[in-house]
C-alpha cells in the first residue's frame, strides 16, 4: 500500500496570499497562511477526496451485477416469479432470502422498467431496458478496482474556501454529505484553487475516527485506509473472491458440519447430515459420524483460473473422496462442487464443538433466554414466542410467559462427536397451579448446540426437523441500559393502545382488530380487550435489540383467529407518542406486513 505520495504547495501564490489579505474585507476572516493551504481541484489529493465521496453502486449488485451505479428506490423486480418493491436496502436482503430458499433451483430476477439509476459523481440517468442496463454494467471495473473508496468517510458538516489564480478568496461553501460534497468538485474546473477549514474528522470502516489538520494529513489518511477493508465490488452480490491462502486459513480455523451431499446426483445427505470434519494445516481430516466413529483422510488444495480446487481422499468415506471446486464462501459456510451431479455443503461450528461445558453454562447464567423461534418437525410453534428461560445456579431452570412460569432442570454436556448439548427437564404435574400451557415438555429434548454467536443461542435436535432460537436479553440489568429500548417501552406502557392498521402484503385487514384494544403492562404481560366492557385475554409482549443490532417488538396474542396475526416478532420502525410503526417480512406472500398501533 503507497504510504508516500506527491504533494504540492505553489509558494509563489502564497506570497501573493499575504499580499492581498487587505482584499478581503467583504468575506468572512481566513485561517492563517500555516493553517490555509489550497490545492488545485486536479491534484492528488483533490482526486483522493472525490473518490471518497463517490456514489458506491456495489450494495445492489444481486440486482444491476454493476459497482459503479445503483438503482434508485423505490422499483420493482420480479424473483423467481415473484413480483416485490423495492424501497429501501434492507429490501435487497428479501432477494437474497429467496434465491438462497432452494439450493439447487435456478434463481431468474427480472427488473422493471423504466427505472433511474444514479453514477459515482450523483448524476442520473433513465433507463428504459435491460439492454441498456447490460451495456452500461459492462463498463464497470470488475474486481474491486472501480473508483469509489469505501473504507473511510467524511464525518460533516464541513466548510471549504475557493480561490482566484491570485489566491483571491472569491466564496465558501459549507457541505453536509458526500453528495453535497461530490457535487462540488464536479462543479470546479481542473485549474480552480479550494482550500478546507481545518480540523475534518474522518470515520474509517471499523467505526474509529481520526482527525486532520493539513492536506498531507488528510491525503495520508485517505491513502492509508483505502485498501484495508474489503470493499466487495465485485459485480455478484456474495462475497465468494478469494484467495488460496484465505480457503486454507478459513478450512482449518474451525471444525465443519456436514450440512448436505449429493453424489452422481443422488441426494446423500440423510446418511451424512451432521457429520463433523476436522481439517489441520498439516493436511490431514478426520470425520466424526453421528455415533462418534473417526474416520481419517488427506486434503489438498490448488489454484486454477477457475478458482480453488480441494482434493479430498479417504479410504471410507467414497462420496467425499474427489476434487472439489469451490464456488461459493458465505459467512460460515462453504459451497463445493464438483461435475455430474456431486455437491457438499459445509457449515462452521466453531462454537459448538469440543469447548468446555463450563464456557456455555456461564453465558446460559449472565442473562434471561427469550424463546425468539421453536420448530415442531418444521412447524413453527408461535405459541411460545416470547416465553422467558432464566437458568439458574444447582441446574434450575424457569420458563416464564409473564403470568405463570414452570421450574425445571437443565445441564450442559457434550455428545459422542463432542458437540455441546443442553439437556431441558420440566414436572408434568398437570394439577399444578403454576404450570404453564402449554406444556413446557413440549419444547424438552437434548438439544445439541449448533450457533453461538451475537447473544444468539440455536439449539437442533440430532437427525429431526426440531429447531430452537433463543435471544439474549440483558437490557434491564442495570451497568448495561438500552436507552432505545427503554425508551419504546416506556411509550408502549403509557397507555392503551389500538391497531390504527394492518396490512397483510398489500391486503389491508386494519377492520378485523378493530373491536381490540391493547394495554403493555409490567412482566412483559399484554393484555387484550374485546370492546369497552368484553373479556381481556393475556399475551406477552418485549422490546429487545436483536443480535444483528436491530430492534425489535415480540407480540404473542396467541395462535387462534385474527389475534393469531399479531403474534410474530416485529421490526421495529418508527415512534411518536401516540403511533408506533411496525413491519414484519411475510415468507408466505414475499413481502412486509404492517402493523401500526396508535392511541385512542
Amino acid at each position: 500500500m503507497k504510504n508516500v505520495f506527491k504533494y504540492s504547495v505553489f509558494s509563489l501564490l502564497f506570497m501573493a496570499t499575504l499580499m492581498v489579505t487587505s482584499c478581503q474585507e467583504e468575506f468572512e476572516e481566513l485561517p492563517q497562511p500555516d493553517e490555509q493551504q489550497t490545492i488545485m481541484a486536479s491534484s492528488s489529493t483533490a482526486l483522493l477526496i472525490e473518490k471518497t465521496t463517490s456514489n458506491d453502486g456495489s450494495y445492489d449488485n444481486i440486482v444491476d451485477g454493476a459497482s459503479c451505479f445503483a438503482l434508485n428506490f423505490p422499483y420493482t423486480v420480479e424473483v423467481n416469479g415473484i413480483e416485490i418493491t423495492i424501497d429501501s436496502r434492507e429490501d435487497l436482503h428479501v432477494i437474497e432470502e429467496i434465491f438462497d430458499a432452494i439450493e439447487d433451483d435456478v434463481d431468474v430476477l427480472d427488473i422493471i422498467f423504466p427505472i433511474t439509476i444514479t453514477f459515482s459523481d450523483f448524476s442520473e440517468e433513465v433507463i428504459n431496458n435491460k439492454e441498456e442496463l447490460r451495456a452500461l454494467a459492462e463498463e464497470c471495473i470488475e474486481g474491486g478496482d472501480d473508483d469509489d473508496i469505501e473504507c473511510i468517510d467524511f464525518v460533516y458538516p464541513i466548510t471549504l474556501y475557493t480561490f482566484d489564480i491570485n489566491e483571491q478568496q472569491t466564496g465558501s461553501v459549507t457541505v453536509n454529505s458526500d453528495r453535497e460534497l461530490r457535487l462540488f468538485f464536479k462543479g470546479l474546473d481542473d485549474d480552480d484553487l479550494i482550500s478546507i477549514d481545518f480540523p475534518v474528522t474522518l470515520e474509517l470502516y471499523d467505526g474509529t475516527q481520526v482527525t486532520v489538520r493539513s492536506n498531507a494529513e488528510l491525503a495520508a489518511a485517505i491513502e492509508n485506509a483505502k485498501e484495508a477493508c474489503d470493499e466487495d465490488d465485485d459485480n455478484d452480490y456474495n462475497d465468494d473472491d478469494f484467495t488460496l491462502e484465505r480457503f486454507n486459513n478459513l478450512i482449518t480455523e474451525c471444525p465443519w458440519l456436514v450440512n448436505e451431499v449429493q453424489r452422481d446426483a443422488i441426494n446423500q445427505t440423510d446418511q451424512y447430515f451432521e457429520y463433523l470434519m476436522n481439517f489441520t494445516e498439516d493436511g490431514a481430516v478426520t470425520v466424526k459420524d453421528r455415533l462418534g466413529n473417526v474416520l481419517n483422510g488427506t486434503w489438498s488444495t490448488r489454484i486454477t483460473d477457475h478458482g480453488v480446487l480441494l482434493n479430498l481422499e479417504f479410504d471410507v468415506l467414497v462420496d467425499f473422496t474427489l476434487e472439489w471446486f469451490v464456488y461459493e464462501i458465505e459467512p460460515g459456510k462453504i459451497k463445493l462442487y464438483a461435475e455430474g451431479g456431486n455437491r457438499i455443503i459445509l457449515r462452521s461450528v466453531c462454537d459448538v464443538y469440543n469447548e468446555d461445558p463450563n464456557t456455555l453454562r456461564e453465558i446460559l447464567r449472565e442473562c434471561a433466554w427469550v424463546i425468539k423461534k421453536v420448530k415442531n418437525n418444521g412447524e413453527e410453534i408461535d405459541r411460545l414466542l416470547g416465553y422467558e428461560f432464566k437458568f439458574m445456579a444447582e441446574g434450575v431452570v424457569t420458563l416464564s410467559n409473564g403470568v405463570n412460569t414452570s421450574t425445571g432442570s437443565w445441564e450442559i454436556t457434550t455428545n459422542t462427536q463432542g458437540r455441546l448439548v443442553m439437556g431441558l427437564t420440566f414436572g408434568e404435574d398437570p394439577n399444578n397451579p403454576d404450570r404453564i400451557d402449554p406444556n413446557p415438555n413440549e419444547i424438552y429434548f437434548e438439544w445439541l448446540l449448533s450457533d453461538l454467536r451475537n447473544d444468539r443461542l440455536k439449539f437442533d435436535i440430532e437427525g429431526t426437523a426440531y429447531e430452537l432460537i433463543l435471544q439474549r436479553v440483558c437490557e434491564d440489568a442495570p451497568n448495561t441500559p438500552d436507552g432505545d429500548v427503554l425508551e419504546i417501552r416506556n411509550v408502549m406502557m403509557g397507555g392503551e393502545w389500538m391497531v390504527a392498521q394492518y396490512k397483510d402484503g398489500e391486503v389491508d385487514e386494519t377492520q378485523n382488530y378493530m373491536p381490540y384494544t391493547f394495554g403493555f403492562g409490567a412482566e412483559h404481560v399484554m393484555s387484550i380487550t374485546t370492546g369497552q366492557t368484553g373479556v381481556t385475554q393475556a399475551g406477552v409482549w418485549r422490546v429487545l435489540r436483536n443480535s444483528d443490532g436491530k430492534l425489535k417488538v415480540y407480540l404473542n396474542a396467541g395462535v387462534e383467529g385474527d389475534l393469531a396475526e399479531l403474534t410474530d416478532d416485529w421490526d421495529f420502525v418508527s415512534m411518536e407518542s401516540n403511533r408506533i410503526e411496525l413491519k414484519s417480512y411475510n415468507d408466505a406472500n414475499a413481502s412486509y406486513d404492517v402493523l401500526v398501533f396508535e392511541k385512542p
